[in-house]
């Protein structure tokens, strides 16, 4: 049996915020109802560049996975969760959004797992 459907919710870093390992950075995005959300974390949970550093220009595309909870206009909208998988927070607590379907891409099913310099890697199920 299949989980849920996991998408990858498109947001824009706007700056590095600190250079620990493997960095940290802001994020932002607009939901469907035009509300800004402010999200700081690392690096590889908002992009898979891991060129980006504090020397990189700003703001950069980048995007987050997580769980489509339920669609409705002809899904044109749909409720989302970042609880799952990655469990990272806006800077308000908010795990869930509603946000337009032009806003996500589906995501193969897969897991993180270490790469050979100790950083996560989305790895697809075979």
């Amino acid at each position: 049996m299949m989980g849920p459907e996991l998408v990858e919710l498109a947001l824009t870093i706007l700056r590095w915020v600190g250079d620990y390992q493997p960095g940290i950075v802001a994020c932002e995005l607009i939901d469907a109802e035009g509300r800004r959300h402010s999200f700081v974390g690392k690096l590889p949970i908002w992009s898979t560049d891991e060129s980006l550093n504090a020397t990189s220009k700003y703001p950069q595309q980048g995007g987050v996975r997580c769980t489509a909870l339920a669609r409705w206009n002809d899904g044109q909208l749909l409720r989302v969760s970042i609880a799952e998988p990655d469990d990272e927070p806006s800077t308000e607590g908010l795990t869930e959004f509603v946000v337009s379907r032009a806003q996500v891409s589906p995501i193969p099913r897969g897991h993180r797992e270490p790469n050979p310099q100790g950083v996560l890697i989305w790895v697809e199920d075979e």
